[in-house]
């Protein structure tokens, strides 16, 4: 196996990433533990604004998609990378505000914010925030009266693009709790609304068509129709949107049957949907608009692994063999929700072939516990170290204390070096809040 250089099997037959035996790191650290390459992070970062400078002359920005993973050190080498950040919730944006990320470099997504978030994101400066609601176009702009700001908005807008993935994670499909419809007109009311709005700069527009997409012309086609509908606004209203945001979603590698790309491949996706844009604003002589892409789950997904230790196997005479570890859906819920897929190796045999199939169950007192179904591994034996790979996107961020079991801790690798980025819980953590009324006692 040589996925890619930062992530192969070393010399002594053990997974090894970001230049750090797994093996080694579940001793030091111990396990379930999430473990993010830097390096890959990083490369991903530089790929997307490579091609947003030479393909489209610089007129755009990476917006890094918090939801995959938030944490102080992401945005810091988010930071670091030049690029901006989406975030989706107030604790994402205290997070990055936190860790001191410029908030003029930062969005605000959601399609209920809280009135409190509203106040966080304009009294700290955020760079744009997308409307998501009439009754947000109204709040915003009185917060935005109260603190004498003018805020630049987009708004969430669907293409009606129904992209080929699941349909829990397909977001502008013409039923869907996101943004206001092409088709129906009711994305043309809300532009007349937003213009209207004294304290609130419109700048544009928003869309994103759903999450691991694999077809290049799914985002092609929805900046085509992005377009389309500009161009009809600036007919009609003479307003000429001058920033686009088309979302992200590209798909990322977590098993057999899903494409694997290198890095530079995935800045096929965006040349896809630059070119896409370049020759409808040459059709329309519409003034390009400054573009943003939030390609969250493609910077960190195949950036991360999960460790484990192996402890009960149960096999049921021809059924089916179980692998358990010290993780479960506490930890990673994917499977639960969308019967998601992985690859899984063991770490410290990475080298041996694989001799039977089995699932790979977690210690929840949950009958749908289940890590990854159906992997090939050698025949494993208890304290074996497993690693789940691909498991950087929405694995930490969707953890919880489900049966009050800790979430795990999150250590970076890179450069030779292996630390934390988010330190262990605790018991103690998970009791914290935890208080006992006068009239129980």
């Amino acid at each position: 196996m040589n996925v890619r250089d930062t992530l192969k099997i070393n010399k002594a037959g053990h997974l090894e990433i970001g230049g750090k035996d797994c093996v080694a790191l579940a001793a030091r650290f111990g396990t379930p533990l999430y473990v993010m390459d830097e390096q890959y992070i990083r490369a991903m970062c530089r790929a997307y604004s490579q091609a947003i400078r030479t393909d489209y002359d610089g007129n755009g920005l990476v917006l890094y998609a918090s939801k995959a993973f938030s944490c102080m050190a992401i945005y810091k080498i988010a930071q670091q990378e030049g690029i901006g950040i989406d975030v989706v919730s107030g604790g994402e944006l205290y997070t990055a505000c936190k860790a001191g990320f410029p908030a003029d470099k930062i969005c605000l997504h959601g399609n209920n914010k809280l009135y409190g978030e509203l106040e966080d994101a304009v009294r700290c400066g955020v760079g744009l925030i997308v409307v998501d609601a009439y009754t947000e176009l109204d709040k915003l702009d009185a917060l935005c009266a109260k603190y004498g700001k003018k805020q630049a908005v987009l708004l969430r807008v669907n293409p009606g693009v129904e992209a080929h993935t699941h349909r829990f994670i397909q977001t502008a499909k013409t039923d869907s709790k996101f943004g206001f419809s092409i088709a129906d007109g009711t994305a043309e009311k809300i532009t007349v609304c937003a213009l209207q709005k004294k304290n609130l700069l419109l700048k544009g527009y928003h869309c994103h068509i759903g999450s691991q997409i694999f077809e290049k012309q799914s985002f092609a086609l929805a900046a085509e129709k992005m377009l389309a509908f500009m161009e009809v606004m600036r007919r009609k209203y003479s307003f000429t949107a001058s920033v686009l945001n088309l979302g992200g979603g590209y798909g990322i590698w977590y098993a057999e049957g899903d494409e694997r790309q290198s890095v530079s491949d995935y800045t096929q996706y965006l040349r896809t949907v630059i070119a896409a844009v370049k020759e409808k604003a040459e059709e329309y002589e519409f003034p390009k608009p400054y573009l943003l892409i939030e390609p969250g789950r493609s910077i960190v997904g195949e950036a991360g692994i999960t460790l484990y230790t192996v402890g009960a196997i149960k096999e049921i005479p021809g059924v089916k063999k179980y692998v358990a570890v010290d993780g479960g859906m506490f930890e990673n819920p994917r499977y639960a929700l969308y019967q998601a897929k992985y690859t899984a190796v063991l770490a410290n045999r990475a080298a041996e072939p694989a001799t039977e199939r089995v699932s790979i169950a977690g210690k929840c007192c949950e009958s749908g516990d289940i890590v990854c179904a159906d992997v090939d591994l050698p025949a494993a034996r208890e304290g074996d170290i497993l690693a789940v790979l691909s498991t950087g996107a929405y694995n930490y961020s969707m953890a919880s204390n489900y049966n009050r079991n800790a979430v795990p801790p999150v250590v970076l690798v890179g450069g030779g070096r292996a630390e934390y980025i988010v330190k262990p819980q605790t018991y103690e953590d998970i009791v914290r809040n935890d208080v006992i009324p006068d009239f129980l006692r």
